[in-house]
């Protein structure tokens, strides 16, 4: 996969930071309300878009079948656990009336673009779906310390068990169809951690 002008958006998403086990909702667990930092508001506007992106590419390649339908009803479960965030703390939801493929915010919808145009092969969708995947989880991992609410790091954790099993399917897919993949955003460890164990389960989880 040419994944240059993924890398440079990535790093956008990781400059904004830095300034599914549950597959099914994730409803956000009490306690630790408290008013929302700059930081935190920025992570969920984000978040809400970034599930939104993994939600559309799996859409658009539905016809390919498991996992990419599955997949992307479960991302529209993580898209309804952050919007009950962001209806909590009165944020507006950048994603309401956004069609397929629309972000309002342009890294996104670069790598939208970006990803959409390597997935240009059932292998490549394969291998672009556990990319997607591992954007998310180094995303959620990067958000973690700027977090204080702990109904945001409950809601986080259940979408980052959630990424973890999804990479897990697409791993799993691209290697039994005969293909090979090599973890762009996560360390080889970490990624061997994940791929090499079993789905986990949580609230509502589902196996892929």
């Amino acid at each position: 996969m040419k994944l240059n002008l993924l890398s440079l958006v990535l790093a956008s998403s990781a400059a904004l930071f830095a300034g599914c086990g549950s597959n099914g909702p994730s409803t956000p667990q009490g306690g630790g309300q408290g008013a929302l930092s700059d930081a935190e508001v920025d992570s969920l506007l984000f978040s809400r878009e970034e599930e939104k992106l993994a939600r559309d590419v799996y859409l658009a390649h539905a016809d390919l079948g498991v996992p990419f339908t599955q997949i992307s009803d479960a991302e529209q479960n993580h898209m309804d656990a952050i919007l009950v965030l962001l209806d909590r703390y009165e944020l507006d939801d950048p994603a309401e009336g956004q069609p397929q493929g629309a972000f309002v915010d342009p890294s996104l919808a670069e790598l939208y673009a970006g990803l959409m145009s390597e997935a240009d092969s059932p292998m490549a969708a394969l291998g672009v779906g556990a990319t997607i995947e591992e954007v998310d989880i180094r995303d959620l991992q990067a958000a973690r310390p700027l977090i204080d609410n702990t109904d945001i790091l409950s809601t986080y954790d259940n979408l980052e068990r959630g990424s973890r099993n999804h990479l897990r399917a697409f791993y799993g897919q691209i290697v039994a169809s005969g293909g090979a993949y090599t973890p762009q955003y996560l360390t080889a460890d970490a990624f061997d951690a994940i791929v090499t164990t079993p789905v986990e389960q949580g609230p509502g989880a589902k196996h892929h």
